[in-house]
């Protein structure tokens, strides 16, 4: 006689990682990011390519702010298997590093560690990868507040099952965001005083039950106002390309159209540093500030440094 294997009983930390594979954000769930594995303290995700993420047309290279949401995401996720998944979470801050561009039509992979946890503070690192991880896309680092409100994550937010919805990006050949799938799939449109406009949508939702906006999705927002203000400035046509990105969250972005603005901080001959900001209803009160930096295109002929 045999004896029949006695079925293994999920432990509370595998409980808690599968919650947070289901209650997460919704722009998280729409995406198709995914929870490949966990440990305590540290997350590995997958985001698979989609069209819509294209932030350039003519390469096929997907937006920075698709990468900055994933990342942030992926820390946020590394910050609540660290926790007891009760806690709400918000980022403070976010820092990301584009190493190189990610090769159109191939999914990116995320590994995000939690690496200290004080009472109020999270401390996580993150990298982007599409082969090997020592090959990274791009890498991130943020501080995030814990017990930022008072949503309970494993009772207060929905579970996402299934398939995510599709996500569209509407053609405008003559817009200025024609050759943006991502600038369009998020609805941004410039506004007459050169400010640029990302209107409220459940797609860009980050915590449900507030509800409030993702901070990838501002983050993508404040990087695509600095990709247009360095454009219409310097008269050029050609995108520049991203290096690094800070972004400082300093209030919940609510269910409300969100504004940007940015401005060119100093022009070198190859590099761009730039500072943007988001506001809703009160310009006194941004939401997030960002700071980073641009290459440029080298044009025919130019001097290399």
């Amino acid at each position: 006689m045999t004896d029949t294997p006695t079925p293994a009983v999920p432990s509370a930390f595998d409980e808690l990682a599968e919650a947070i594979r289901h209650r997460r954000s919704v722009y998280g769930h729409i995406s198709g990011l995914r929870m490949d594995r966990f440990a305590p303290g540290e997350a590995w995700s997958t985001l698979p390519y989609r069209p819509a993420f294209v932030g350039d047309s003519d390469t096929g290279v997907i937006h920075g702010g698709v990468v900055t949401a994933m990342l942030d995401e992926s820390c946020g996720m590394a910050v609540q298997l660290a926790l007891d998944g009760t806690r709400a979470i918000a980022t403070l801050d976010l820092r990301i590093d584009y190493q190189k561009p990610a090769t159109p039509g191939l999914d990116i992979k995320a590994h995000a560690v939690c690496f200290r946890v004080t009472r109020s503070i999270a401390f996580v690192r993150a990298t982007a990868y599409q082969g090997e991880e020592s090959a990274p896309v791009a890498t991130a680092t943020a501080c995030f507040m814990i017990g930022a409100n008072r949503t309970n994550m494993l009772t207060d937010r929905p579970a996402f099952t299934g398939a995510p919805p599709p996500l569209e990006a509407p053609e405008d050949a003559t817009g200025p965001f024609a050759t943006s799938p991502f600038a369009r799939c998020l609805g941004i449109r410039l506004a007459e005083n050169e400010t640029l406009i990302m209107p409220f949508s459940q797609q860009i939702i980050g915590n449900p039950v507030l509800p409030a906006i993702h901070g990838g999705m501002t983050g993508a927002f404040l990087e695509t106002a600095a990709i247009v203000t360095v454009m219409r400035e310097l008269d050029t046509a050609a995108l520049p390309k991203p290096i690094d990105l800070t972004i400082n969250y300093l209030r919940s972005g609510r269910a409300l159209d969100s504004v940007a603005s940015a401005s060119i901080v100093k022009q070198g001959r190859r590099v761009v540093a730039f500072e943007a900001r988001s506001w809703q209803d009160d310009p006194a009160k941004p939401i997030a500030t960002a700071f980073g930096h641009f290459m440029l295109r080298q044009t025919p002929g130019q001097d290399q440094d």
